[in-house]
C-alpha cells in the first residue's frame, strides 16, 4: 500500500459505492427511482515536492465524488505522497499519519453528517474518531512513498450536496500541508414538502456556530476567546449623506479590510447592510416613514443601488464566503404598510436607469430581485440573507401568547410575503429582540419583555414553519447579551439582565439548542441593538465590575466585559465540549 504506483488511476476508476450491510438504502420521494453512481477519479499531479525537512504530505489523487441515495454508503480513497524527510509510523503517537476534518466544512476537528465513529452526533461509519477520517493503512510510509487512505461516507436523509473537507496530519505533532482536499456527496431528489431546508450551497460549516458583533481589526482578539464561526458589522450611514460606509476608508475599502481580517483569523464576515433609513431625504422622518419615502425617491434609489454595487464589487474581489444581511426591519415595515403582497409596495428600481436593473418592476419585489441580480453579477461568493420581522404581520407571539394554530397561521403569512418577493435569497435572518429584557423594563416600562419556556417554544414553532415553507435555513441575529448569573448584571446602563444566552448555551443537555437546530436554525449571532444594552465588551468603561447582587446574580465577573464575561465563557465552553452537528 505504501509506494509510488502507476496503477492508481485504475484503482480509483473501479472504486464504486458500497451499500450498507446493515440496512437497505432509504428511497426518497422523487419523480424517478434514486440511482447511485460514482464520478471519475482525480489523477495525481504532474509533479509533487520532495525532500522537505520534517513531516510533510502532498495530495496525490483521489477517487470520484459519489451520488448516493439517502442512507447509502460509499468507500472513498485518497492518496497522499510523503514529501518530507521523516517516515510515518502506524500506531506511534507523534509519527502516525491521519486525515482529519478541516475547514470550511465541517471545520477543523468537527463532526460531519457524512461519517464518524458515532460520537459527537456523527454517524457510525468506522472512522477512527468523529474528527479523524482515516489512519494510514500501512505500518511504514517512508519519504517519497504514497499512502492510500480509505474511509466510508454515508448519505444524509435530505437531498442536497454535502461537502467534507480533510487535511493530513501527524497525530500528536502537527498538521501537514493544506491542499484543499474535499469530497462532495450528492443526494439526488427534491426535499419533501415541509421538510428541513437544505443548507445554502456555500455555507461554511455543518456545525451549529456562534458569532457576535465585532468592529474593524477585532478578529484576532475575538478568535482568541473562542473558535467562533462568524462576526458581523453594520454597513450604515446613508448612501447620499457623505458619511456612509463607503467613506470610512479610502476607496470604499472598509469591507475589503474587514473580510481580510476575518479570513486571517478563521472567521466568516457578515455585513448587515442598513442603508435605506439613514439615506436622505428619509433620514429625517423616522421609521417607517423614512424607509417608505426613500423607496419612492428615484435619485435616492439610484444612489442606493450604486452603493450596493460597490459593496458587492469589494466582496467579490475576495475569496471565501461572505454573508450580506439585507436591511433589517425594512421588509417588516413594507408588510405592515402594504400587506402580504410586496408588489403592492412602490419602490424605484428599473426607473433608476441603472443598466443592470433594466426591466425590473418598480415595487418591493423588484427591490429584492435587484439585490439578488447585483450579487449574481459582482459577488457570487456572497450569501444573501433576508430579514424576517415577525411583527410585519401586525402581531407579536411574545405578547399575545397565541395558541399553536394561530402561530402556524402567522408563520404562513410571513413565509408567503417572503416567497412573493420572487427573490432567491440564500437564507433568512431572524431575531428574538433588539434589547435586553430588563433594558426594556427599566428604560421603556415594558414589563412583558422576558421570555418564558413557553415563549421559546412558540418561537421554535414559528421558525420551524417559516423555514419549511420557504425552504431556507435561519440565522438568529443580534441576540441580547444580558444574563442573570453575574454580579455585573445589576440593571444599570450597559449591564441589563436577559436570559437568551442562558437558554441556549447554559443547558447541559443541549435540548434547547437542539430544538432550534431542528427548526432550521444554523447559527446564533449575538450583539446589542442600542447603546445602553448589555455588551460583551467594556462599553461602560468601568473595568471589572462586581456590585452587590440584586437577586441570583452572585458570580464574580471574569473580566471587564459588561456582562461579567459570561457570554465569552459560555461560547468557549460550547466549542470545548464539541459543536452540535446540524441536522
Amino acid at each position: 500500500m505504501a509506494g509510488r504506483v502507476s496503477t492508481f488511476l485504475l484503482l480509483i476508476a473501479i472504486v464504486a459505492p458500497l451499500r450498507s450491510s446493515a440496512a437497505a438504502p432509504v428511497t426518497i420521494v422523487a419523480s424517478a427511482p434514486c440511482m447511485s453512481s460514482a464520478g471519475p477519479g482525480i489523477p495525481p499531479p504532474a509533479s509533487v515536492p520532495s525532500g522537505l525537512p520534517g513531516f510533510h504530505a502532498a495530495w496525490y489523487g483521489q477517487s470520484g465524488y459519489p451520488t448516493l441515495c439517502p442512507g447509502e454508503r460509499s468507500t472513498a480513497t485518497v492518496a497522499f505522497y510523503n514529501s518530507g524527510t521523516r517516515g510515518w509510523v502506524q500506531g506511534k503517537m507523534g509519527e502516525v499519519a491521519y486525515l482529519g476534518t478541516w475547514d470550511p466544512d465541517p471545520g477543523q476537528d468537527r463532526a460531519t453528517p457524512l461519517g464518524g465513529d458515532g460520537t459527537q452526533g456523527s454517524p457510525a461509519t468506522g472512522w477512527p474518531r468523529y474528527n479523524r477520517v482515516a489512519a494510514q493503512p500501512a505500518p511504514w510510509v517512508g519519504p517519497n512513498q504514497v499512502s492510500w487512505f480509505q474511509f466510508t461516507v454515508i448519505a444524509p436523509q435530505i437531498p442536497g450536496t454535502y461537502r467534507l473537507s480533510i487535511r493530513a496530519l501527524i497525530e500528536g505533532a502537527q498538521w501537514m500541508e493544506d491542499y484543499g482536499v474535499f469530497w462532495y456527496v450528492t443526494v439526488p431528489g427534491t426535499a419533501p414538502a415541509g421538510s428541513l431546508a437544505p443548507l445554502p450551497a456555500r455555507w461554511p460549516s455543518r456545525a451549529m456556530e456562534i458569532g457576535m458583533s465585532d468592529g474593524p481589526d477585532g478578529a484576532a482578539a475575538m478568535r482568541a476567546t473562542a473558535p467562533f464561526g462568524f462576526r458581523y458589522q453594520y454597513l450604515a450611514g446613508g448612501v447620499n449623506t457623505g458619511g456612509g460606509w463607503a467613506t470610512w476608508n479610502a476607496g470604499a475599502r472598509f469591507p475589503t479590510y474587514y473580510i481580510q481580517d476575518s479570513a486571517r483569523n478563521g472567521l466568516v464576515p457578515v455585513f448587515t447592510y442598513y442603508q435605506m433609513l439613514q439615506s436622505a431625504p428619509g433620514n429625517g422622518m423616522g421609521e417607517p416613514a423614512g424607509d417608505i419615502a426613500n423607496m419612492q425617491n428615484t435619485a435616492t434609489m439610484g444612489a442606493y443601488f450604486a452603493d450596493l454595487r460597490v459593496l458587492f464589487q469589494r466582496a467579490g474581489a475576495e475569496s471565501g464566503t461572505v454573508v450580506v444581511h439585507v436591511e433589517p426591519d425594512l421588509w417588516g415595515y413594507i408588510q405592515q404598510r402594504y400587506g402580504d403582497d410586496p408588489a403592492a409596495a412602490p419602490a424605484k428600481v428599473g426607473a433608476t436607469g441603472m443598466a443592470e436593473l433594466a426591466g425590473l418592476p418598480d415595487n418591493a419585489s423588484g427591490l429584492a430581485r435587484a439585490v439578488i441580480k447585483l450579487r449574481d453579477l459582482y459577488a457570487p461568493n456572497v450569501l444573501l440573507a433576508y430579514h424576517l420581522s415577525y411583527w410585519g404581520i401586525n402581531h407579536d407571539p411574545l405578547y399575545e401568547k397565541a395558541p399553536d394554530a394561530t402561530v402556524d397561521a402567522w408563520a404562513t403569512r410571513s413565509a408567503t410575503f417572503f416567497t412573493s418577493l420572487g427573490a432567491a435569497f440564500d437564507l433568512v435572518f431572524a431575531e428574538f429582540s433588539d434589547r435586553d429584557a430588563d433594558f426594556k423594563r427599566f428604560q421603556n416600562g415594558d414589563t412583558g419583555a422576558w421570555w418564558s419556556a413557553n415563549d421559546f417554544a412558540r418561537n421554535v414553532r414559528y421558525l420551524t414553519k417559516v423555514s419549511a415553507l420557504t425552504q431556507k435555513r435561519i440565522v438568529m441575529w443580534q441576540i441580547p447579551l444580558g444574563n442573570t448569573k453575574m454580579r455585573a448584571m445589576n440593571n444599570t446602563w450597559d449591564h441589563y439582565q436577559d436570559n437568551k444566552s442562558e437558554w441556549l448555551f447554559d443547558d447541559p443537555g443541549r435540548a434547547n439548542l437542539s430544538a432550534y437546530a431542528r427548526a432550521g436554525v444554523i447559527a446564533f449571532l449575538f450583539g446589542r441593538g442600542a447603546d445602553g444594552a448589555t455588551c460583551a465588551c467594556d462599553a461602560a468603561r468601568d473595568g471589572v465590575t462586581n456590585p452587590a447582587p440584586i437577586g441570583a446574580n452572585t458570580r464574580d465577573s471574569l473580566g471587564a466585559d459588561d456582562d461579567g464575561g459570561y457570554f465569552r465563557e459560555r461560547a468557549a465552553a460550547y466549542y470545548a465540549a464539541g459543536t452540535l452537528t446540524l441536522p
